[in-house]
């Protein structure tokens, strides 16, 4: 009984998260009309790839106040005007996110080294400092960073949100590689001192090779948070050049209509990145989010 229990529970949680996932692929490939029937078709009946080639054939084709008036969603083949960003928003994003896990990886690595090997004074409250700075909502630290954005002159530009994402993820990654190097024992740190290795070298030719799994958390993790972050790049992006997708695909519901089979095909495109991610490094995950969970 409590087998059939679990399975019943677990098949209705798996219903309850995969049903928007599989309803977004199905409707990404269905006409305007098929998507707002009733009831709904989860299996499209006349599938097609008008949505996708739109978002790659947007930038081809002219879109004015008379197209958009006109433009009858129904039809599938009505375009938003801001669908020409998207592919370049894309692109904005991919490059964030990629600079925001590199430097990341360079600030938390050597610090949750230092952290959880060296001894030095203030060292747990730094740790439990560090922490509390994840306590505190994203929304109270917009005035802040743009105050401190604008300072800087990085308004309107991508260095923006790499410097603010990295304030938002670098706690966390500290504080997952500090307790997976505490995990591991302090013998290997001093067998690498006596042999003659810098602190530096005990980092990169001893920790790093054993901490791959909660490198491979860090990673997936900072890539996530850039890649879906939306409240900053709002306040920090103006023009098409610098915003990154979260904020085009938003913008597409500001038209005279709304295209949902375009912006469900536009979703699509968004989970391909993670789900690559998920997939090819599948194996580290749970292993790399429970690091450090037990010592010894």
């Amino acid at each position: 009984m409590k087998r059939i229990f679990l399975f019943c529970a677990s098949t209705v949680f798996l219903v309850y998260v995969l049903a928007p996932v599989a309803w977004l692929v199905s409707s990404s490939v269905q006409q305007e009309a098929e998507i707002t029937s009733r009831p709904p078709h989860w299996i499209p009946r006349e599938p097609t790839l008008e949505n996708f080639e739109a978002i790659f054939a947007a930038k081809e084709k002219q879109v004015t106040y008379e197209t958009r008036r006109q433009g009858d969603p129904a039809t599938g083949g009505y375009i938003p005007s801001t669908a020409r960003n998207l592919v370049p928003a894309m692109w904005n994003s991919l490059i964030v996110a990629v600079a925001v896990v590199i430097l990341n990886l360079v600030v938390s690595v050597p610090a949750a080294y230092a952290m959880a090997k060296i001894r030095f004074v203030g060292r747990s409250a730094s740790i439990y400092f560090m922490l509390t700075t994840r306590v505190i909502p994203d929304i109270a630290l917009v005035v802040p960073f743009f105050f401190f954005i604008h300072k800087l002159g990085l308004l309107d530009h991508l260095g923006s949100l790499v410097i603010t994402y990295l304030a938002i993820t670098v706690p966390f990654g500290v504080f997952i590689l500090v307790g997976y190097f505490e995990s591991l024992p302090d013998e290997l740190d001093k067998a690498a001192r006596i042999d003659g290795c810098s602190r530096l070298q005990t980092l990169l030719r001893v920790y790093l090779p054993l901490a791959v799994p909660s490198l491979v958390a860090v990673v997936l993790f900072t890539f996530l948070t850039s890649w879906n972050e939306f409240l900053l790049a709002l306040m920090f992006t103006q023009t098409p050049a610098s915003q990154t997708m979260p904020i085009i695909v938003a913008a597409f519901t500001s038209d005279f209509t709304i295209s949902f089979s375009f912006i469900n095909a536009a979703g699509v495109l968004a989970v391909i990145p993670p789900v690559i991610l998920a997939v090819v490094f599948e194996r580290y995950i749970v292993s790399g989010l429970t690091a450090g969970a037990v010592k010894g």
